[in-house]
């Protein structure tokens, strides 16, 4: 019942919107009431606009998210093992780290053009980043007497991740994981504005450009459902796999 809570005040505010809307006799081509909007949403779920949409911006999201966290989860147990290597690379991941993806735009169009290609490069750029250092952050904290025994049973650097360090962090990289997850979503959806005919960004521009403020509107509270959607799946999971200790953890 307490869930149901939270839903009171957009509810409120969404009826108060709609009032002031039919008051003041609403007739703009960038504004409409929510009724309008949940209509235009409803239409566009019946005819499969919205759900290819999705489906096209997840792909790409996933592709982006897939490459970017291998990388970083590679780079980053390298880095959190061997302390002297992250010290070197320390200077380097605090000066391309801050980097925003979106800058990236203007470089990655020359390289890989309009399409899937820029959006997938551009989404590992933006999740390699959080992976690598928190991966680094959790490798650190392990206990460091599993490694000196890991070394004492004379364990290569493989068996020595595979048997010790990724079950021991694994909670922790699951978080890195979930963070990257929607950082993933929304990199995904600010290329598609910019740089994809293909996707929620490119929806949402063409539903501006074509003067269609509901549509607009209702694309814009789609692509935070589908945010809150997979955050609400990846904590399901987290609870699953790790338990409530993991859960009281990842809370802020």
């Amino acid at each position: 019942m307490s869930g149901w809570r939270g839903l009171v005040v957009p509810l409120g505010v969404l009826t108060a919107a709609e009032v002031a809307a039919l008051a003041a006799g609403l007739q703009s081509d960038s504004l409409a009431r929510p009724s309008e909007i949940a209509a235009a949403a409803g239409v566009a779920l019946v005819d499969g606009t919205i759900l290819r949409a999705t489906l096209q911006t997840l792909a790409a999201a996933a592709a982006g998210l897939a490459i970017g966290a291998s990388l970083g989860l590679a780079l980053g147990i390298l880095l959190g093992l061997f302390r002297t290597a992250g010290r070197l690379a320390e200077f380097s991941v605090e000066a391309f780290r801050p980097i925003p993806s979106v800058a990236l735009i203007p470089i990655v169009l020359l390289i890989f053009g309009f399409g899937y290609r820029m959006e997938i490069a551009i989404v590992a750029f933006a999740t390699f980043w959080p992976i690598l250092i928190l991966t680094q952050t959790a490798i650190a904290g392990i206990e460091p007497r599993l490694l000196e025994v890991s070394r004492a049973l004379g364990f290569g650097l493989g068996r020595r991740v595979a048997k010790i360090v990724l079950p021991a962090a694994l909670p922790r990289l699951f978080v890195a994981f979930r963070l990257a997850v929607g950082i993933a979503l929304i990199v995904a959806v600010t290329v598609e504005i910019t740089g994809n005919t293909l996707g929620l960004g490119y929806a949402l521009m063409d539903a501006q450009q074509s003067l269609r403020p509901a549509l607009m509107f209702a694309l814009l509270l789609w692509v935070g459902l589908v945010g809150w959607g997979l955050n609400a799946l990846l904590l399901w999971a987290q609870a699953r796999l790790f338990g409530p200790a993991a859960m009281v953890e990842a809370r802020p």
